[in-house]
């Protein structure tokens, strides 16, 4: 069974919770991504900021130059191990209504998980 660890983004972006959201969305857009974790002196996850949270600030008018992402951010974010099944993983994801997973090992992200690069894996293991 594939884990995690063989298919996760190990790129993992991130920003501190005093940027902007406006900085945290630019950043996702420039990488092509659809999340950043948030990490506290660049040592501490403390949250993940995903497109789900922008549109909310954009839907009550925050401003992106002033709001800052701890504002906006998901705090108590559930994350997982490089060992984590795959389907393991998808379970989570579709019980949970995430689409952006942090892979983490001793407190330290290693990468992430999305569905759309777990759609990828299991259409390339069928095709």
């Amino acid at each position: 069974m594939a884990t995690v660890a063989e298919v996760m983004t190990r790129d993992v972006l991130s920003v501190d919770p005093t940027a902007s959201i406006g900085e945290a969305a630019e950043k996702m857009m420039d990488a092509g991504v659809g999340a950043v974790v948030v990490m506290e002196d660049m040592v501490r996850l403390v949250g993940i900021v995903t497109e789900r949270d922008i549109l909310r600030a954009v839907a009550q008018r925050a401003r992106a130059a002033e709001a800052r992402v701890r504002q906006w951010m998901t705090e108590s974010v559930i994350t997982i191990e490089p060992e984590t099944t795959v389907d393991e993983a998808a379970k989570l994801m579709f019980d949970r209504n995430f689409r952006h997973l942090p892979v983490v090992k001793d407190g330290r992200p290693l990468g992430i998980v999305s569905l759309r690069v777990l759609a990828r894996w299991a259409f390339d293991k069928t095709a």
